[in-house]
């Protein structure tokens, strides 16, 4: 069967859109082949900065001819359901269809329609050229004296020519012949642009990919990564150094050159002064360089970067490698300076004095005057959400909330957390109200010193009160202004070199993450506070604001921080009421007016506990299947009113064990069978007794079953009370056998109706049970 190659060159294609843009083109060109009636065996892309390749393996030669009949109207149809027929069938008359007796139905039209099949050639010479018009390409350009013209043809970059060739292995391949704006089809493609420039005459694509490696270009971007991997690997090696791996940076390189040169550039030790992330950073952004460490360094870098060249240089790369050495030393010159100036007075103090007395900050020290200049500047978070400085403010006083909260459930192991406890944490501090707890935010800060000591559970507060004053401060820094993505981390060092505790300095990085679904969630009590103070922040915020997220829309990153809510309670074991705190965090919002307290509280039942908690409920269940808990068990569970995450997560995960035993899939039927009896019977409006009444028992079986509701009901509840699901399951268990007697001896709709309305008052009695630990109805089963 015929194979088919395409090519598309053009000049360079931006790094991040290689891989989409080949993917794309094999699945836009592929679904044309099969909606047009041929079938291919198999279909793999490549690509090159300068080159989208496509080679198609079994495509049929020519697609089958096609008969179909149309069934049309009755014969004594109204002319403009003629007239639709005639469309549909695409008829220009109806003496061109034919007529069709039905016995029964009497005589109606019938279209015959005969498509013969087409050539493979012809199907892809009309498809790739809508193909090349309405790629879908982020962003693209046109060029040249076209350009000018309505309609001409737009590409990421100028598209230079187009091979297509066609035909099986055993026969010389044709030409697939078409012309786009100018540029016809051919069997020509170029090889490198510096070392084999020249035009190729391709056939197949195994003599493509071949000639193509002979003009020195690496056609298959996997195989460029490895290698630039194993060259790379092998060079630092060979220096004595470790080269520190970046999968990212191996994606974009591989998508830089078409042959692959790999190079070592070096520069002067005295910019290892400069953290670690910043120089990686600044060499990887500006020049697409990986950094070496010396072998067991852990985080220390070596003053040699590695870097791929796209050109076989006649001195060995010398003059490549130094002039990237002369811009990688511009650049942490750059970086030296910010660092510096970070750790210096800012020129502003004088003017900072009224933010530092409102958040408690001592303008001796660097960090604290960043955060003194982010709130004097009042630098806008969002407009309708105040500045920076006030959700900080919002931030602080949520923390202190959340911190006697998470210390109950998280204990500290010198500076490092003990584990997941096995049991619960106290659940005596929620319940206060959110008045009370507002009053105590005025309350003084206990004094600490802060050093490299665990802290007690008494200090946390103060220590979350602290760290989230400072959780936004490195935002003012020159390094975080320069880049962007290491806020938090600049935050962290800065605080460790201004003497912070060690905790502190750990939430203000940690208070970002997680921020995806593989990122670590933070463990340190005063880092979770923090983390859940900054993201319940925030969404409440949002919701206030009626910003939610629409469709796939999520401009604020609203999803993710839900998730980032649920990950850190839930993988830290951790018991929160979120109801109270969605109050507190509208409580402190500063557009509020905090007299309104009444109000306020009503506001936030209304507006939190439906709408918010329900989108809290979404994550949570995107979370556990994940994690590959049943959708119908998660369903079963949750109700509109839970707001303990932890325990909807326990309940799952005691359902889903007590559900995998004989007792658990027998008292599931029954139950079911049970409340689908008791539904059928309520919508019909059958009256079920208010109560259970012994005295109308007329089977042992009832009696029987009434008792072990009894029990079970009792002894479920009180284990649900202790908050041990497993318990509460196993006496529900208890129910398989008498449930199942009653079924098989009591006939539920007696004929004595006062009887009847018993038995369903002793089923609803069933129902109410198993409510108190799921919803059975909901159970697949």
């Amino acid at each position: 069967m015929p194979d088919l190659l395409l090519e598309l060159r053009s000049e360079e294609i931006p790094a991040r859109m290689q891989r989409k843009a080949a993917g794309d083109l094999r699945k836009m060109l592929t679904d044309g082949l099969v909606e047009a009636g041929l079938t291919y065996e198999a279909a793999r892309e490549y690509w090159t900065p300068r080159r989208l390749a496509l080679d198609i393996r079994g495509v049929t030669a020519r697609s089958k001819d096609i008969s179909e009949e149309i069934k049309g109207p009755s014969t004594k149809a109204p002319e403009q359901a003629v007239q639709g027929f005639l469309r549909k069938a695409g008829l220009s008359s109806i003496a061109e269809a034919h007529v069709h007796a039905d016995p029964k139905k009497g005589d109606f039209y019938v279209a015959h329609i005969a498509k013969p099949g087409r050539a493979a050639e012809e199907i892809i010479a009309e498809l790739v050229p809508g193909i090349i018009r309405g790629f879908p390409w982020p962003k693209s350009m046109r060029w040249g004296p076209a350009s000018a013209k309505p309609g001409s043809l737009r590409w990421v970059r100028p598209l230079q020519s187009i091979l297509c060739t066609f035909g099986p292995e055993t026969e010389e391949p044709v030409v697939v012949d078409f012309e786009i704006d100018g540029l016809r089809s051919g069997n020509l493609t170029y090889g490198h642009r510096f070392h084999a420039p020249g035009a190729i005459t391709v056939r197949r694509f195994d003599d493509y990919a071949a000639k193509l490696e002979a003009a020195k270009v690496v056609l298959d971007a996997d195989r460029r990564k490895e290698i630039i991997l194993a060259d790379a690997r092998n060079l630092a090696f060979a220096n004595g150094l470790d080269m520190v791996e970046d999968d990212g940076l191996l994606e974009e390189v591989s998508g830089l050159v078409e042959w692959p040169v790999v190079l070592m550039g070096e520069f002067e030790q005295d910019f290892l002064a400069i953290p670690a992330e910043v120089i990686r950073l600044t060499i990887r952004a500006n020049q697409k360089c990986f950094v070496t460490r010396p072998p067991g360094a852990g985080e220390e870098l070596s003053n040699r970067f590695i870097l791929t060249a796209n050109i076989e240089a006649s001195d060995g790369g010398k003059e490549i490698a130094y002039g990237n050495g002369k811009v990688v030393r511009a650049r942490l010159s750059d970086a030296l300076y910010f660092w510096k100036t970070d750790q210096g007075d800012l020129p502003d103090l004088d003017q900072l004095q009224a933010s530092a007395e409102k958040f408690g900050l001592d303008l001796k020290k660097p960090l604290d005057q960043r955060m003194a200049r982010l709130d004097h500047l009042g630098v806008t978070f969002h407009a309708k959400l105040g500045t920076q400085g006030e959700r900080v403010e919002r931030i602080k006083r949520l923390a202190e909330e959340l911190a006697p909260l998470v210390a109950s459930s998280i204990s500290p192991l010198e500076g490092e957390m003990a584990g997941r406890p096995e049991g619960v944490a106290s659940r005596e501090a929620p319940a206060s109200s959110v008045r009370d707890r507002a009053s105590r935010q005025d309350e003084p800060t206990p004094s600490i010193a802060f050093g490299d000591i665990s802290p007690s559970r008494g200090e946390i507060p103060a220590l979350a009160r602290r760290a989230a004053v400072l959780t936004k401060a490195d935002l003012t820094t020159e390094v975080v202004g320069e880049f962007p993505e290491l806020q938090g981390a600049m935050g962290r060092k800065y605080a460790l070199l201004q003497g912070e505790h060690s905790s502190v300095a750990a939430a203000i990085e940690e208070h970002y993450k997680p921020q995806g679904p593989s990122d670590r969630v933070p463990t340190d009590p005063v880092s979770v506070a923090v983390a859940l103070a900054d993201k319940l922040d925030t969404l409440v915020g949002f919701w206030a604001i009626d910003e939610k997220p629409t469709g796939s829309k999520d401009p604020y990153a609203l999803r993710r921080a839900a998730l980032g809510v649920v990950r850190i309670l839930v993988e830290n074991g951790i018991r929160l009421e979120l109801t109270p705190i969605f109050g507190s965090a509208y409580e402190w919002a500063n557009y509020l007016d905090k007299n309104a307290v009444t109000t306020l509280e009503r506001k936030a039942e209304q507006i939190y506990r439906s709408d918010l908690l329900a989108f809290f409920h979404d994550r949570l269940k995107v979370y556990l299947r994940d994690q590959g808990a049943r959708h119908d068990l998660i369903d079963a569970v949750i109700t509109p009113q839970s707001d303990d995450l932890l325990q909807i997560v326990r309940r799952v995960q005691a359902l889903g064990s007590f559900l995998d035993t004989e007792d658990g899939k027998n008292l599931l039927a029954g139950t079911k069978r049970a409340a689908n009896i008791l539904a059928a019977e309520e919508k019909k409006k059958t009256t079920v007794a208010d109560h259970v009444e012994p005295a109308l028992f007329r089977e042992d079986a009832e009696k029987t079953l009434f008792a072990a509701v009894n029990q079970a009901e009792k002894e479920a509840g009180q284990a649900i009370h202790n908050e041990d699901f497993s318990a509460a399951m196993l006496a529900l268990s208890a129910l398989r056998e008498p449930v199942d007697s009653f079924f098989e001896r009591v006939l539920v709709n007696d004929e004595d109706q006062a009887v009847r309305a018993n038995r369903l008052a002793l089923l609803a009695r069933i129902r109410a049970a198993t409510d108190q630990v799921a919803d059975f109805s909901k159970i697949a089963g």
